[in-house]
């Protein structure tokens, strides 16, 4: 978007994304920190990538209606850069500050990637193996900020996997220190119930700040800042916002390469990915229907990470919660999120030492909640009605990530899922190219006759053969003759048809009735009946 357009946008921005930008920072301000704190840097670092994603982000997005920000699905691979630093240099400000210098390098390459128009390949990653990541994040949040809440020692957990952490569950709540307990606890009930709470007027103050403000009260009534409670400070310490460059580039030692080379790909790959999901998601809730430029909002991104990484700030993205609120609440250009960053600062500057009264576990409970939702056993009764083969998918990509790690998670579910393909009898050759034929005899109609099979690794040809045709012909795909068609495939092509039907053309899909559903879902995989597999070759 040209920046006449994006100033001619202010003044009738003014009235609705002024008051979109103001709620949503009630939401991102107590998240900010909480994230920051999570991932092993100084809550203050939080802030700063919010307001870094608001102020100077927004004149760059391609996006109108996303908030950019630190997001809780990312906690994992800070926490852990910052623990692989930690080991070698025994110094956890040099840790946080190399981790910083990494996230600055990962928004170079995603600068990069958006500039060469590879953000089409987030379609290549099956839907379920990329859910099953998502949900282990959320099961090593809710493990790891557990004994925060409870106020345990941290030597009760200190050095141990997430698998042993799990384990230690029991112990975890046997040692809770009960001020500490009551205010996290309280907290975390408080995200549980608000959405229910029967008041409509109230039920407009977001649930972060309700907790903010609970625990700032709490705090002071169980006097959590007269004493240092098992070694654990009880509450947050910033010494207000200070601009200035935080990274530390000592990251291209060979010592620290390997470290470098696994946590800057992660970022690259994980954020991306989530970015790009979370920007495609709010275009589906954005009552303007307008479609994401995807390449320039991962630019935007990396512009934004390479700022905030200099700074000592977190890795951003396009965040879904933040982003969906922000439409909630009337937010119809990127000045809310412009707006969203400018109250940050202004809170940030002048409100620094009510944000020290704020209880430790006030934010680990939100960080629980968020970890919540992304692991919620909904996603799990959601993903077994897709089908039985989703869900193997899904469980695995879990248990991998679990024990191991996410890039080997990831990739672990993928593979699951073309072993499953193959047993179903999708042969090798489909997952490196598809039989399309095209007819053109119908005036103003195109139909695309899929002969092989509709796989997540095949899904952006038959996308580019679509879009060619999209907005001058009326687009069918024939998938009567397809070997297989997997849930993945299914449903990015409901998105396609979705997105086109918005803009004013027109796309159907037929043949699926010819087709066995794994399941009864609509988006579920389909196999060729027996009869009709020997006329593929």
């Amino acid at each position: 978007m040209k920046n006449n357009t994006i100033f001619s946008d202010f003044r009738a921005a003014l009235k609705t994304d002024i008051l979109s930008g103001f709620l949503v920072s009630l939401i991102a301000l107590p998240l900010s920190l909480g994230i920051a704190n999570a991932c092993g840097f100084p809550p203050i670092m939080g802030l700063i990538t919010a307001i870094t994603g608001g102020l100077f982000v927004s004149f760059f997005m391609g996006s109108e209606s996303t908030i950019k920000g630190p997001a809780a699905g990312l906690i994992v691979i800070m926490a852990g850069c910052v623990a692989a630093f930690k080991e070698l240099t025994h110094d956890e400000t040099m840790a946080w500050q190399l981790t910083a210098a990494v996230v600055a390098l990962a928004g170079v390459l995603q600068f990069i990637l958006g500039y060469l128009k590879v953000a089409r390949l987030i379609e290549i990653f099956p839907l379920s193996a990329v859910h099953g990541m998502l949900a282990a994040i959320g099961i090593i949040i809710m493990v790891k900020q557990l004994p925060i809440a409870l106020g345990d020692s941290p030597a009760l957990n200190k050095g141990k996997d997430i698998i042993d952490m799990i384990l230690n569950i029991p112990t975890d709540i046997t040692h809770e220190n009960t001020q500490i307990a009551i205010i996290g606890m309280v907290s975390l009930a408080i995200m549980f119930v608000w959405n229910y709470v029967p008041i409509k007027w109230l039920k407009k103050i977001p649930a972060a700040f309700v907790v903010l403000v609970t625990g700032v009260i709490m705090g002071r009534i169980l006097h959590l800042d007269d004493h240092i409670l098992a070694g654990l400070n009880p509450l947050v310490h910033i010494e207000g916002i200070s601009l200035h460059l935080n990274a530390n580039f000592g990251i291209f030692s060979s010592a620290y390469l390997p470290i470098v080379l696994e946590y800057t790909a992660l970022i690259v790959i994980i954020g991306s990915l989530e970015s790009l999901l979370s920007a495609k998601a709010a275009d589906l809730l954005d009552p303007q229907k307008r479609s994401s430029n995807m390449h320039r909002d991962l630019q935007s991104v990396g512009i934004g990470n390479s700022v905030a990484g200099l700074l000592g700030g977190l890795p951003m993205i396009s965040e879904i919660v933040r982003s969906s609120a922000n439409l909630g609440y009337g937010g119809r250009t990127r000045w809310s999120n412009f707006f969203h960053g400018l109250f940050l600062l202004i809170f940030a500057v002048l409100l620094y030492p009510v944000i020290n009264l704020i209880p430790m576990a006030s934010l680990a409970a939100m960080m629980m909640y968020a970890g919540f939702r992304l692991a919620s056993p909904k996603e799990f009764v959601k993903t077994y009605k897709i089908g039985w083969e989703q869900f193997i998918i899904f469980i695995a990509t879990i248990i991998f990530t679990l024990a191991t790690d996410l890039l080997v998670g990831i990739f672990a579910g993928i593979l699951v899922k073309i072993i499953i393909q193959l047993i179903s009898g999708v042969p090798i050759s489909h997952y490196f190219r598809s039989r399309i034929v095209l007819d053109t005899n119908a005036p103003g109609m195109v139909i695309i006759h899929l002969n092989s099979s509709g796989l997540f690794t095949n899904y952006l040809k038959v996308e580019k053969y679509i879009q060619q045709y999209a907005t001058t012909h009326t687009v069918i795909l024939d998938v009567s003759n397809a070997r297989y068609i997997d849930h993945s495939f299914m449903d990015k092509i409901h998105e396609l048809r979705h997105a086109i039907h918005a803009a004013g053309g027109h796309m159907r899909v037929e043949g699926t009735e010819l087709l066995k559903q794994k399941s009864e879902h609509p988006m579920a995989a389909r196999k060729a009946l027996k009869q009709l597999t020997d006329t593929y070759e």
